[in-house]
C-alpha cells in the first residue's frame, strides 16, 4: 500500500488518520447512545486524541540538528500550509475568538482582519526572503544580518517576551478545557495541558512540532465546522450557513429589543458576587460606541494584529522549513486557505450561539425562563461549579435578564454545543479541537523560545564548540523549563485569553517587525541601529502598557490606545531610532550589502550553506 519514503505518502497517512478519527468520533457516538457518562465521554476524546499527538511526537524522535530545528527542510507546502494554520489557530483563535464577536460583535472582527491580512505581509515582505537566508530561527537572522552578539540578544529577548507572553494564552486554553472535559480546577488543567503539550515536541522538536501539528489541524477544523453546519440547520439556516450570517445577526438584534439591554453598574455587579473575568451581554453591547473613535479602534487593533502576525518568530519559523524559497511562498497561500476555514466560521458560531441562548421559540432559549428552572439545567450547572457561567438576580423577579447572565469569553465556543441541544459527543469533540489548536500553538511558541536560546545564546554566544548531542539536551531542558514557567503564569489569570494574545502580537511588533523588514529591504540599516530600535520600540511599549493598563497603573489611554493597542507605540518609535541611529554610524560592510542584495532575489540557493 506504502511505496517510497515518508514524505511521498503523507497523503495516504493522513487520509487513514482523518478516516480512523471520524470512526473514533461515530463510536463516541454509539457509547453515548448507549449510556456512557457525558465526563467519561470527555476525557476519551481528549486522551485518545493526546495520546495520538504524543505517538507522533514519540515516531519523530530524532537527534539531528537539521531534523530537531527546520524538521529537515523537506516539508511539502500543502502540508506546511496545515502546520502553519494549526500553528496559527491557537486557543484564542479556537476558544476566545468567537466569545470574543459573542460579547463585542463587529469590533472583534479586527482580529479576524488583522490576524488574515498579516499574512499578506508575511508573504510579500518576509518569508521567501528569511527562507533564502537560510537561517535556523529569527534572532539567527538578525544576528547574522546585522552581525555581532550583541544584536542577536536583543532579537532573542524580543522573541521570548513575545512568545511566553502568547504560550501563557495557549496554556490557558488548554486549561479552560481540560477543567471541563477531565472534570477538575482550572488551576489543575493548566498542568495537565502543558504535559500534553510536552510530549508531542520533547523528543523530535520541529519534525515532531510539525507532524503533530497536521494531525491537530484535521482534529480542530472537524470539531469546529460540525457544530456551525449542525445548529446553523437546527436553528433554522441554511445548508451553508455562513450566507446567512447577515439574517441571522438582523434576527439576534430584534431579540435583543424585545427583551431590553439593561447597562449594569459596577456597583451592582460586585454586589452580586460576580466573579472577575466574566461578562454580560447587555454589559458588552453597551460598551461598543460608535463614531470616529469607533472605527480608529477597530482600524488601530486591525493593524496592530497585522504588523504583529509579521512579526511573531514561531509563525515564520515554519517557513524556515520548506525545501526551496518557492514553496515558502506556495506555502503561505496554502497557511491562508487553511486559516479561512476557521475565521470564516467564527462569526458564524458566535451568532448561532447566542440565537440558541435567547431565542424563546428555540427549546434551548434560556432567556426569560425562570432562574431556577435555568439553574436546574445539567450544562448550567456544570460551567457554574466552574466559575464560567454566573447567574445574577439584580430585580429579585425569579426570570432570567439579558443582563443577569454571565459567562466568560473562553468558554462560548466549549459550551455552545450543549448551549444548542447537541450531543455531547459534539462537546467532547469541540473539547478535542479546542485542546488540538491550543497545544498546536504552544508547541510551536516553546519550541521557538527554546531554540532560540540553545541556538543563539547558548551554541552561538556560550558554547560554540558544544556537540549536537549537548545542544539537544538543553534545548530540552529548557523546553521544560519555559513550558512550567508558562504554566505558573497562565494558572494566575493575568489577563484574558485574546487580551494575552494580543499583547504577544504588540511586543512583537514594537522589537522585530521593523528590524526584519529593513534588514531585508534597507542595506544601509547597521547593527547599532537595529539595536537601538529594538531596545528602545520594547521599552517604550511595555512602558506605555505599563502606564495604560487597570490592574498596573490604569491611566487614561492616549487616542483610544488601550492595553490591546501598544505596539502603536512601540513600533514607530523603534522605526524612528533605527532609522536615526543607522544613518548616524558607519555604514554596512560591502559584503553584508551584497548578501542583502541576494537575499532580495526570491529564488537559488540559501545564502547561509554553513554549518549551524
Amino acid at each position: 500500500m506504502f511505496k517510497g519514503g515518508f514524505i511521498q505518502n503523507l497523503p495516504k497517512i493522513y487520509g487513514l488518520y482523518t478516516g480512523g478519527f471520524i470512526v473514533f468520533i461515530l463510536l463516541m457516538a454509539i457509547a453515548e447512545q448507549a449510556g456512557v457518562t457525558a465526563q467519561t465521554i470527555g476525557v476519551l476524546f481528549v486522551a485518545f486524541t493526546v495520546a495520538i499527538y504524543a505517538l507522533i511526537g514519540y515516531l519523530s524522535r530524532t537527534v539531528q540538528v537539521d531534523a530537531y530545528y527546520l524538521a529537515g527542510r523537506q516539508v511539502p507546502t500543502v502540508f506546511n500550509g496545515m502546520a502553519t494554520a494549526a500553528d496559527w489557530m491557537s486557543g484564542a483563535s479556537f476558544v476566545a475568538l468567537a466569545g470574543g464577536v459573542y460579547f463585542g460583535g463587529y469590533s472583534y472582527m479586527a482580529f479576524l482582519v488583522g490576524w488574515t491580512g498579516g499574512y499578506v505581509l508575511v508573504s510579500t515582505l518576509l518569508a521567501p526572503y528569511l527562507r533564502k537566508f537560510g537561517c535556523y530561527t529569527v534572532p539567527d537572522f538578525i544576528g547574522t544580518r546585522y552581525g555581532g552578539n550583541g544584536v542577536r540578544f536583543c532579537a532573542v529577548l524580543v522573541l521570548v517576551l513575545a512568545s511566553f507572553t502568547y504560550v501563557t494564552a495557549q496554556i490557558n486554553a488548554t486549561g479552560t478545557i481540560a477543567s471541563r472535559a477531565l472534570g477538575i480546577q482550572f488551576e489543575q488543567g493548566v498542568w495537565v495541558g502543558l504535559v500534553s503539550i510536552l510530549l508531542c515536541s520533547m523528543l523530535g522538536g520541529m519534525r515532531a512540532v510539525t507532524w503533530t501539528q497536521v494531525a491537530q489541524y484535521i482534529v480542530l477544523i472537524i470539531a469546529y465546522l460540525i457544530p456551525v453546519f449542525w445548529i446553523g440547520n437546527k436553528v433554522g439556516g441554511n445548508v451553508f450557513p455562513h450566507l446567512m450570517l447577515g439574517n441571522e445577526v438582523e434576527r439576534i438584534t430584534e431579540l435583543e429589543s424585545q427583551f431590553g439591554l439593561i447597562k449594569n453598574s459596577a456597583a451592582d455587579i460586585k454586589a452580586a458576587g460576580v466573579p472577575g473575568g466574566l461578562k454580560s451581554i447587555a454589559v458588552a453591547h453597551a460598551g461598543v460606541g460608535a463614531g470616529g473613535m469607533a472605527v480608529w479602534k477597530y482600524i488601530s487593533l486591525a493593524i496592530c494584529m497585522m504588523v504583529g502576525t509579521a512579526s511573531l518568530p514561531h509563525i515564520l519559523m515554519r517557513y524556515f522549513t520548506t525545501p526551496s524559497v518557492k514553496s515558502a511562498r506556495k506555502s503561505v497561500a496554502w497557511s491562508l486557505f487553511f486559516i479561512f476555514l476557521l475565521y470564516s466560521s467564527a462569526p458564524m458560531l458566535a451568532t448561532l450561539s447566542k440565537i440558541s441562548l435567547m431565542d424563546p421559540n428555540l427549546p434551548t432559549g434560556i432567556i426569560g425562563k425562570s432562574i431556577a428552572d435555568v439553574q436546574s439545567i445539567e450544562w448550567v450547572k456544570q460551567w457554574s461549579s466552574q466559575k464560567q457561567v454566573f447567574i445574577a438576580d439584580f430585580n429579585g423577579d425569579g426570570i432570567l435578564q439579558l443582563n443577569e447572565w454571565f459567562m466568560r469569553t473562553g468558554v462560548v465556543v466549549l459550551a455552545t454545543p450543549e448551549i444548542a441541544g447537541l450531543p455531547y459527543v459534539i462537546s467532547g469533540l469541540v473539547a478535542a479541537g479546542g485542546m488540538a489548536a491550543a497545544m498546536s500553538t504552544a508547541d510551536g511558541l516553546i519550541l521557538a523560545i527554546a531554540n532560540a536560546l540553545s541556538h543563539d545564546v547558548y551554541y552561538n554566544m556560550i558554547d560554540p564548540k558544544a556537540d549536537v548531542r549537548k545542544r539537544l539536551i538543553v534545548a530540552r531542558v529548557l523546553l521544560v523549563v519555559i513550558g512550567a514557567a508558562g504554566a505558573y503564569i497562565a494558572s494566575m489569570r493575568i489577563t484574558s485569553i485574546l487580551g494575552a494574545v494580543a499583547w504577544a502580537f504588540d511586543f512583537a511588533m514594537s522589537g522585530l517587525f521593523f528590524p526584519l523588514v529593513l534588514g531585508v529591504w534597507w542595506k544601509r540599516a547597521t547593527r547599532e541601529g537595529a539595536i537601538a530600535g529594538m531596545l528602545s520600540g520594547l521599552a517604550a511599549g511595555t512602558a506605555y502598557l505599563i502606564y495604560v493598563y487597570p490592574k498596573f497603573l490604569g491611566n487614561p489611554a492616549w487616542l483610544g490606545i488601550d492595553h490591546l493597542r501598544f505596539g502603536l507605540i512601540g513600533a514607530p518609535v523603534c522605526l524612528v531610532v533605527m532609522v536615526v541611529v543607522s544613518l548616524m554610524t558607519k555604514a554596512p560592510d560591502a559584503a553584508t550589502q551584497r548578501m542583502v542584495d541576494e537575499v532580495r532575489v526570491p529564488s537559488g540557493k540559501a545564502i547561509l550553506g554553513r554549518a549551524h
